[in-house]
């Protein structure tokens, strides 16, 4: 018998998720462009070891890892790689306006995501004769993957510009905004209220300029005309000192802890409520809690493409997909169930994770439009329909 309060209450923690979401993914994506500009180095260098990095996949792997349910782990870890691509890339491409030209560091890291699917597909392909040694080499690809971001941030903050003063124009803290745009409104109450003086109708006196007052009778007025000259004043601009590289770095830390607190959340919450209507590991894992653990990557997609951040679009998918067909498969790999993923194995399912890693390369050299990503959208969709119809 389904327990309603348990639905209940993970229905509630599922959307406090997505508001904790929502904050997260703004956060990230504001300060890893300022970070970014200040350091020198590309905005996919930061991404990919922030965003890229999915802690909250991770810990979903150990949990189900922890309670014997590798098929779900693995489920999880395909059907997220897929979710990142023809999910959140997409949305990435369609909320950006016009053609996008991606980079030099996007085309490398997105040819390297190619790469290490391939080895995954060709690793779970041939799981049941090469044993846990293919955990032990996922983990060592991702450890040297993780050690050459690092040296090429390191070698961007070496060679960094100084700071200044054009970095305080392009913080885009939530406080600043709210400062400019309060400013801003001054500004314009202040010039609605001259052009509605300069047109107000006042009664006449004495002191009222002429205006042929033998036309006009004692109740009758003049409109009253402002006087422009020199010496008119404007509101002024008011211009904030720039926030400091620490205060940057800061807020980034705090927008990426809320997307991972945000995704474990939701993960959870929706694997009850999938567990609560009896859908199996696998189906479970390919879809509905990849999906959840995948909007995190949905929403910065979202906000980097509005706000025409390609970089980080790319980096959020690539380096996702990275850090789950290596260290989250080397550890499922390494402490799961041999037996049990043996038999998780879906020839269609590796297929599409293949295709979807091909079609994301593709795109990203070849450059995007809007309708690439409503392509790929559409063809996630049809991806779930196929799951739920067929392997249920």
């Amino acid at each position: 018998m389904v327990s309603y309060d348990n639905v209940f209450f993970n229905a509630s923690a599922f959307v406090g998720g997505l508001f904790l979401l929502e904050f997260g993914a703004d956060r990230f994506v504001d300060h890893t462009a300022v970070i970014a500009r200040r350091l020198g180095v590309s905005p996919t260098l930061i991404a990919l070891l922030t965003a890229g990095a999915e802690w909250e996949e991770l810990a979903v792997i150990v949990a189900a890892l922890s309670q014997g349910r590798s098929s779900l782990a693995l489920g999880n870890i395909l059907g997220s790689s897929i979710s990142n691509i023809l999910g959140a890339f997409s949305l990435g491409i369609i909320f950006t306006s016009g053609e996008i030209k991606f980079d030099r560091s996007s085309k490398i890291y997105t040819a390297l995501t190619l790469l290490f699917t391939v080895i995954f597909v060709l690793v779970l392909a041939f799981f049941k004769s090469i044993g846990r040694a293919a955990g032990g080499m996922l983990v060592a690809l991702f450890v040297a993957y993780a050690v050459s971001i690092g040296y090429y941030i390191y070698k961007g903050v070496m060679a960094a510009p100084e700071d200044d003063d054009d970095d305080s124009d392009d913080d885009d803290d939530e406080d600043d905004d709210s400062d400019t745009e309060s400013v801003s409104d001054s500004s314009e109450s202040t010039l609605k209220d001259e052009e509605s003086a300069s047109q107000k109708v006042i009664p006449l006196t004495p002191l009222t300029p002429f205006h042929d007052e033998d036309n006009l009778t004692p109740h009758e007025s003049v409109p009253f005309t402002k006087p422009q000259g020199p010496f008119t004043k404007t509101a002024p601009k008011i211009r904030k000192p720039p926030r400091s590289l620490t205060y940057h770095i800061f807020q980034l830390i705090a927008g990426f802890l809320a997307l991972s607190l945000s995704g474990y959340i939701l993960s959870h919450s929706v694997s009850s409520l999938a567990d609560t209507f009896d859908l199996s590991g696998t189906v479970l894992g390919m879809t509905v809690l990849s999906i959840a653990t995948t909007l995190p990557e949905k929403f910065i997609a979202i906000c980097s493409g509005a706000r025409g951040q390609n970089g980080i679009v790319v980096a959020n998918t690539a380096g996702s997909n990275i850090f789950l067909l290596t260290l989250c498969a080397g550890v499922l790999f390494l402490a799961g169930d041999t037996e049990a993923l043996v038999a998780s194995v879906n020839t269609f399912d590796l297929l599409i994770t293949t295709a979807s890693a091909s079609l994301f390369a593709v795109v990203v050299f070849i450059g995007a439009k809007r309708w690439m990503g409503i392509a790929l959208l559409v063809l996630y969709f049809a991806f779930i329909g196929v799951e739920f119809a067929f392997y249920r």
